[in-house]
This record gives structure tokens, sequence and C-alpha cells, in this order.
């Protein structure tokens, strides 16, 4: 039997933590992956504040003691002081996927010129695989739709469980045998 893979879907926001603003981003998210994802998989949800040591005690805590193999974050990763996402990704992960930043931000600019102002990137922290998404939910499903068929194979790679996608949205890019 296929193992279950869990995903977690952070939103860091200080205002959506203090429940002054709707969490727009984790329900897109979450949205996108029901869209996609063909084989059996369940969430773990966080709201956190933009704080660059909660964040990364909040990823730490989601690929090691939760086991998630692949992590979607959103907000914190614009020039403001307090976005801090890409940082706190950084200091956690071991590898440093810095491809799924370029793409996401080469999407991005073929809509809206101020996406030069956008700092995602992805990294991996063992066997989890943590991509950094902005805040806009349109702008995450373009972002998602840049680099999603290569999720699954990095998946792979980092020894976590086996993803099927949905071949009418996407399929998923792993080498023929």
């Amino acid at each position: 039997m296929q193992q279950e893979m869990n995903i977690g879907v952070v939103t860091v926001s200080d205002r959506a933590s203090r429940g002054e603003y709707e969490d727009l981003g984790g329900p897109a998210i979450e949205a996108y992956l029901s869209e996609v994802i063909d084989s059996a998989y369940s969430t773990t949800r966080r709201i956190i504040s933009d704080d660059q040591s909660l964040i990364e005690n909040t990823l730490i805590e989601l690929c090691d003691r939760q086991h998630c193999s692949l992590i979607l974050t959103t907000g914190g990763t614009g020039p403001a002081l307090r976005d801090v996402t890409p940082e706190a990704t950084e200091a956690v992960c071991h590898k440093m996927m810095h491809g799924f930043g370029e793409l996401m931000r080469q999407v991005s600019l073929q809509k809206v010129a101020t996406a030069i102002l956008s700092r995602q990137t992805a990294g991996v922290r063992n066997q989890s695989l943590i991509v950094n998404l902005p805040g806009k939910p349109k702008a995450i499903a373009e972002c998602l739709d840049g680099v999603f068929a290569a999720i699954p194979y990095c998946i792979d790679l980092i020894d976590g469980p086996y993803m099927v996608t949905n071949e009418s949205r996407f399929v998923a890019f792993r080498p023929k045998k």
C-alpha cells in the first residue's frame, strides 16, 4: 500500500495570525493541491506571525516531527522589514533549491513588473521539500503552475512518498527509466 503524504501549509502573516485579516493564502494552496494531486495526502496547517525564530521552529516541527514531505509557505517573501520567510527557510535547510525561486520569479514577471521584488526560494531539510510562495492567491497558483511538475520527482529524490498528479492538470516530470 502506498504511503499517504503529509503536506504542510504555512501562512506567514502578522495580521492573519492575530485574526485581524482572513487567511486567503493557505486555503488557496489547499484548493490548488486538491486539483493537482491524485494520490492520498493530508495537510497540516499553521498560521503564524512574521517572526524568524517562529517560522524556523514551525518548519523544523513540520519536517522533523510531523514528517511533511512537502511544505508550502505563503507570505513573508517581499522586501519589507518583517518579510523573513526566505531567511528562515535557508536557516533550516540542508540544501537550497534556487531553481524554484528563479522559475517562480520568471513566471511572475510575465504577469507583473513588481515580481522582481519577490524573494521566493525552496530548500530541502532531510526528507522534506520546503517551497516559499507569495501571499496572493492568484500569484500562488501562477507560481505553483510554473514549478509543480518538478515537485514529485524532487520528493522521490529525497526518499519521500510517491506523489501521483492529476495528469489532466499536470504530468509530473520523472526521467524515463
